[in-house]
Protein backbone atom coordinates (compact mmCIF):
# COMPACT_ATOMS: atom_id res chain seq x y z
CA UNK A 1 0.00 0.00 0.00
CA UNK A 2 1.39 3.41 -0.96
CA UNK A 3 1.46 6.39 1.33
CA UNK A 4 -1.05 9.09 0.40
CA UNK A 5 0.48 12.22 -1.11
CA UNK A 6 0.18 15.39 0.94
CA UNK A 7 -1.64 18.16 -0.87
CA UNK A 8 0.62 20.89 -2.18
CA UNK A 9 0.48 24.16 -0.27
CA UNK A 10 -1.74 25.75 -2.92
CA UNK A 11 -4.40 23.10 -2.21
CA UNK A 12 -4.21 23.49 1.56
CA UNK A 13 -7.20 25.78 1.92
CA UNK A 14 -8.83 26.43 5.31
CA UNK A 15 -12.24 24.78 5.51
CA UNK A 16 -13.89 28.12 6.37
CA UNK A 17 -12.68 29.68 3.09
CA UNK A 18 -14.49 27.17 0.87
CA UNK A 19 -17.79 28.50 -0.41
CA UNK A 20 -20.67 26.53 1.19
CA UNK A 21 -22.28 26.42 -2.25
CA UNK A 22 -19.36 24.24 -3.38
CA UNK A 23 -19.07 22.05 -0.29
CA UNK A 24 -21.61 20.95 2.27
CA UNK A 25 -20.36 21.08 5.87
CA UNK A 26 -21.11 17.34 6.19
CA UNK A 27 -18.02 16.44 4.13
CA UNK A 28 -14.83 16.20 6.16
CA UNK A 29 -11.35 17.11 4.98
CA UNK A 30 -9.78 14.13 3.26
CA UNK A 31 -13.07 12.90 1.78
CA UNK A 32 -13.43 12.74 -2.02
CA UNK A 33 -16.12 15.43 -1.85
CA UNK A 34 -13.78 17.71 0.08
CA UNK A 35 -10.97 17.11 -2.44
CA UNK A 36 -13.31 18.03 -5.32
CA UNK A 37 -14.38 21.20 -3.51
CA UNK A 38 -10.77 22.26 -2.98
CA UNK A 39 -10.02 21.74 -6.69
CA UNK A 40 -13.11 23.78 -7.64
CA UNK A 41 -12.18 26.48 -5.10
CA UNK A 42 -8.70 26.67 -6.60
CA UNK A 43 -9.99 26.89 -10.17
CA UNK A 44 -12.76 29.38 -9.43
CA UNK A 45 -10.63 31.56 -7.17
CA UNK A 46 -7.87 31.85 -9.76
CA UNK A 47 -10.24 32.14 -12.71
CA UNK A 48 -11.68 35.34 -11.27
CA UNK A 49 -8.26 37.00 -11.61
CA UNK A 50 -7.96 36.44 -15.36
CA UNK A 51 -9.90 34.28 -17.75
CA UNK A 52 -8.90 33.84 -21.38
CA UNK A 53 -11.18 31.53 -23.40
CA UNK A 54 -9.58 29.87 -26.41
CA UNK A 55 -11.60 27.90 -28.95
CA UNK A 56 -10.05 24.49 -29.52
CA UNK A 57 -10.36 23.32 -33.13
CA UNK A 58 -10.43 19.51 -33.17
CA UNK A 59 -11.28 19.02 -36.86
CA UNK A 60 -7.84 17.84 -37.99
CA UNK A 61 -4.50 16.93 -36.49
CA UNK A 62 -3.00 20.20 -37.78
CA UNK A 63 -5.83 22.28 -36.29
CA UNK A 64 -5.40 20.49 -32.96
CA UNK A 65 -1.67 21.27 -33.06
CA UNK A 66 -2.42 24.96 -33.81
CA UNK A 67 -4.87 25.02 -30.86
CA UNK A 68 -2.21 23.55 -28.56
CA UNK A 69 0.35 26.16 -29.66
CA UNK A 70 -2.19 28.96 -29.16
CA UNK A 71 -3.02 27.73 -25.65
CA UNK A 72 0.68 27.42 -24.75
CA UNK A 73 1.41 30.93 -26.05
CA UNK A 74 -1.56 32.42 -24.18
CA UNK A 75 -0.59 30.60 -20.97
CA UNK A 76 2.97 31.89 -21.23
CA UNK A 77 1.93 35.45 -22.13
CA UNK A 78 -0.50 35.66 -19.19
CA UNK A 79 1.84 33.73 -16.84
CA UNK A 80 -1.07 31.35 -16.18
CA UNK A 81 -1.04 29.28 -13.00
CA UNK A 82 -3.31 26.69 -14.59
CA UNK A 83 -5.05 25.69 -17.81
CA UNK A 84 -8.56 24.28 -17.66
CA UNK A 85 -9.80 22.66 -20.86
CA UNK A 86 -13.24 21.36 -21.73
CA UNK A 87 -13.66 19.44 -24.97
CA UNK A 88 -16.21 17.25 -26.61
CA UNK A 89 -14.56 13.96 -27.43
CA UNK A 90 -15.24 10.40 -28.36
CA UNK A 91 -14.58 7.77 -25.77
CA UNK A 92 -15.11 4.08 -25.25
CA UNK A 93 -17.57 2.44 -22.88
CA UNK A 94 -15.88 1.04 -19.77
CA UNK A 95 -16.36 -2.53 -20.97
CA UNK A 96 -14.37 -1.74 -24.16
CA UNK A 97 -11.45 0.05 -22.46
CA UNK A 98 -9.40 -3.15 -22.03
CA UNK A 99 -9.60 -3.52 -25.83
CA UNK A 100 -8.39 0.04 -26.55
CA UNK A 101 -5.24 -0.93 -28.46
CA UNK A 102 -7.08 -3.63 -30.43
CA UNK A 103 -9.76 -1.06 -31.41
CA UNK A 104 -7.09 1.49 -32.40
CA UNK A 105 -5.27 -1.11 -34.50
CA UNK A 106 -8.47 -2.18 -36.27
CA UNK A 107 -10.23 1.20 -36.78
CA UNK A 108 -7.39 3.74 -36.56
CA UNK A 109 -9.17 5.91 -33.99
CA UNK A 110 -11.83 5.74 -31.31
CA UNK A 111 -14.03 8.02 -33.46
CA UNK A 112 -13.96 5.57 -36.37
CA UNK A 113 -14.96 2.61 -34.21
CA UNK A 114 -18.56 1.42 -33.82
CA UNK A 115 -18.09 1.52 -30.03
CA UNK A 116 -17.53 5.29 -29.75
CA UNK A 117 -19.60 7.29 -27.31
CA UNK A 118 -19.95 11.07 -27.08
CA UNK A 119 -18.17 12.48 -24.05
CA UNK A 120 -17.02 15.73 -22.49
CA UNK A 121 -13.41 15.80 -21.30
CA UNK A 122 -12.33 18.09 -18.45
CA UNK A 123 -8.65 18.70 -17.67
CA UNK A 124 -7.11 20.96 -15.05
CA UNK A 125 -3.34 21.32 -15.49
CA UNK A 126 -1.31 23.01 -12.76
CA UNK A 127 2.37 23.11 -11.83
CA UNK A 128 1.56 20.18 -9.51
CA UNK A 129 0.06 17.89 -12.12
CA UNK A 130 -3.06 17.16 -14.10
CA UNK A 131 -6.56 16.37 -12.85
CA UNK A 132 -9.23 15.26 -15.26
CA UNK A 133 -12.25 13.21 -16.11
CA UNK A 134 -14.35 12.18 -19.06
CA UNK A 135 -18.13 12.01 -18.71
CA UNK A 136 -20.69 10.57 -21.11
CA UNK A 137 -22.93 13.06 -22.89
CA UNK A 138 -26.64 12.25 -22.71
CA UNK A 139 -29.63 13.77 -24.50
CA UNK A 140 -31.15 16.65 -22.56
CA UNK A 141 -34.79 15.81 -22.05
CA UNK A 142 -36.48 14.93 -25.31
CA UNK A 143 -34.15 17.14 -27.39
CA UNK A 144 -32.27 15.54 -30.26
CA UNK A 145 -29.66 18.34 -30.33
CA UNK A 146 -29.09 19.45 -26.73
CA UNK A 147 -26.90 17.32 -24.49
CA UNK A 148 -26.02 17.24 -20.82
CA UNK A 149 -23.80 15.25 -18.50
CA UNK A 150 -23.69 14.07 -14.93
CA UNK A 151 -21.39 14.92 -12.06
CA UNK A 152 -17.83 15.94 -12.95
CA UNK A 153 -15.27 14.47 -10.53
CA UNK A 154 -11.69 15.36 -11.35
CA UNK A 155 -9.10 12.71 -10.51
CA UNK A 156 -5.33 13.15 -10.26
CA UNK A 157 -3.87 11.67 -13.44
CA UNK A 158 -0.28 10.69 -12.66
CA UNK A 159 1.81 10.25 -15.81
CA UNK A 160 -0.92 11.32 -18.23
CA UNK A 161 0.30 11.97 -21.78
CA UNK A 162 -1.27 13.39 -24.89
CA UNK A 163 -1.53 16.32 -27.25
CA UNK A 164 -3.45 18.51 -24.79
CA UNK A 165 -1.09 17.89 -21.84
CA UNK A 166 1.96 20.01 -21.07
CA UNK A 167 0.18 23.27 -21.89
CA UNK A 168 1.99 25.09 -19.07
CA UNK A 169 5.40 24.69 -20.67
CA UNK A 170 6.56 28.01 -19.15
CA UNK A 171 5.95 26.79 -15.58
CA UNK A 172 8.45 24.80 -13.57
CA UNK A 173 6.73 21.56 -12.59
CA UNK A 174 6.58 20.70 -8.92
CA UNK A 175 5.73 17.34 -7.42
CA UNK A 176 3.22 16.43 -4.78
CA UNK A 177 4.98 15.16 -1.68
Amino acid sequence: MTNPKAAPEIFQIPFAEIDPAILSTEHAPGSPEFEQAVIMHYALNHATKQFLPILIDTQTGDSKDRSVELIKAAAEQTQADFVFTIMEAWGLPKNKMPRYQEIMDKYGSVGASPYKIDTAAFMLETRYGVWGCQVTLKPKGSSKKKQTFGKVELQFMDGVEGRFVGLLSHVEKQHLH
